[in-house]
């Protein structure tokens, strides 16, 4: 249970969590990209679901299309311009299935 005025780890609304998800995208390199799983994971805190929150919520003014879920794949409303960025960027993208190549494009954090 979270004491009265404080914000519990992972919570999407959390002003906290919002800016450390919003820097992990923004540290993404052009051409590749990492899982909502992903970002949990190197964040320690929260989910895919909190994750994918705050970037449907926030996400808007950071190279989103670099955030997929775990098949490798973007909102079908947001596929388009996705891979227009991938396109440019460079990103292993399979046009025919709408999704980037996890296998190729997957940053290690390196």
């Amino acid at each position: 249970m979270t004491q009265p005025g404080l914000t519990p780890a992972g919570d999407p609304e959390s002003p906290v969590f919002i800016r450390q998800v919003l820097d992990v995208v923004e540290s993404i390199p052009r051409g590749m990209v990492l899982t909502y799983g992903d970002i949990a994971e190197f964040l320690e805190d929260g989910g895919p679901r909190q994750v994918g929150a705050v970037m449907s919520r926030h996400g808007a003014a950071v190279p989103w299309w670099r955030v997929v879920n775990a098949s490798g794949t973007l909102p079908p409303h947001l596929r388009g311009e996705a891979a227009r960025h991938y396109e440019d960027e460079g990103t292993s993208y399979d046009k025919s299935r709408e999704r980037v190549n996890l296998g190729t494009a997957r940053w290690d954090g390196q």
